[in-house]
């Protein structure tokens, strides 16, 4: 059992190691290709229209790519906070319903409520009731408030 993780994990490295040596071959590629084209853009403004203006261009097209790219970023990020949040609701409401299906949490509170007794128990689990209901109306107006755009 434990040559057959052994050789998955082996498997799996192998073809991740080629796969990010082909990535780096492709980006090694595309950026030479990207070399060759800015130069030749410059020559031919160059020949055009003279060296000032083909500097000029070469600018404006590197600061476009920048923005570009730049405004990806942004947008990337901004759906990473999305994704993030979204995680962690689902994450916090799975934990609730989680904890209220222990088996350990339920046969504690069976055991405290045999303890005590139901007549005294009543009025401290209507109080704690209200409370939660409390917290809970607190936490979704927050929730929609936060849900509205801001500017």
């Amino acid at each position: 059992m434990l040559q057959r993780i052994i050789d998955g994990i082996s498997a799996s490295t192998g073809t991740t190691v080629r796969l990010t040596s082909l990535a780096a071959g492709a980006a090694l590629a595309l950026f030479i290709t990207t070399g060759f084209l800015c130069a030749a853009a410059f020559i031919s403004v160059l020949q055009t229209y003279g060296p000032v203006q083909a500097c000029l261009a070469g600018a404006g097209i590197f600061f476009l790519l920048t923005l570009a790219a730049a405004g990806s970023y942004w947008g990337y990020k901004r759906e990473m906070r999305k994704r993030a949040r979204i995680a962690a609701e689902r994450a916090a409401k799975s934990a609730a319903s989680s904890m209220l299906a222990d088996p350990m949490l339920l046969a504690t509170c069976l055991q405290i409520a045999r303890a005590i007794g139901i007549k005294r128990l009543l009025p401290i689990l209507a109080i704690g009731g209200v409370a939660l209901g409390i917290m809970a109306s607190r936490a979704g107006a927050s929730d929609e408030a936060s849900a509205e755009p801001a500017e």
